[in-house]
């Protein structure tokens, strides 16, 4: 038997991620992550606190009022103390709004081109929120320790993966095969403890 999880984004590549990681949990009931039923053609809702957990939560609560069923959002992203915490929140958007991945790397990498040892000490975020019908159940998050390098490795995962170095793999998240990843990332680890609530609770 499973059941539903709508994901509050548009964002494909993140749907596949979320889906892999609830088929790897192997929980009872098992859970379906599916794409909110025409993301597209719903009030957007802006992204503009100042943290990751309000981000997620004022979105997860936005879009639990326009659908019926269990509800979840993440935000998360990219944080580097000697940036004074840039990207965060701002991670998608570092370079500008229209800006591309490379564009975003580019930015990170001059920014850091002076600093070298912790100075280079980076971690990823990730904040998830579940609701439904406007009301919020869960809020969980977790964080990945590594550093950002002088040049990229590797070709998959998303924007700062190929410069974010994992030191316990020795490789850089864009080096790590997807099942790798999943079981390292902030977001993996965030949502395990998702469905570790869900598990305990009855809905």
């Amino acid at each position: 038997m499973s059941a539903k999880l709508f994901l509050a984004s548009s964002n494909a590549a993140k749907l596949g991620e979320f889906r892999a990681l609830a088929a790897a949990a192997g929980d009872v009931p098992c859970w379906e992550v599916e794409a909110i039923p025409g993301f597209e053609t719903l009030p957007a809702f802006h992204e503009e606190a100042p943290t990751f957990a309000e981000n997620a939560l004022g979105k997860a609560l936005h879009y639990s009022r326009l659908v019926a069923g269990l509800v979840f959002a993440d935000d998360s992203g990219l944080v580097v103390p000697s940036l004074g915490g840039a990207p965060g929140v701002h991670s998608s958007r570092y370079a500008g709004e229209r800006a591309t991945n490379r564009e975003r790397v580019e930015k990170l990498l001059a920014a850091l081109r002076e600093k070298q040892g912790s100075g280079r000490a980076a971690h990823f975020v990730c904040v998830i929120t579940l609701a439904r019908g406007g009301r919020a159940l869960a809020l969980v998050s977790d964080r990945v320790d590594g550093r950002i390098l002088e040049t990229r490795r590797g070709a998959g995962g998303f924007v700062y993966d190929p410069v974010f170095f994992y030191e316990p793999s020795q490789k850089t998240f864009a080096e790590l095969l997807a099942p790798e990843k999943n079981e390292q990332s902030h977001r993996g680890r965030a949502f395990r403890k998702l469905l570790a609530f869900l598990a305990s609770s009855a809905f």
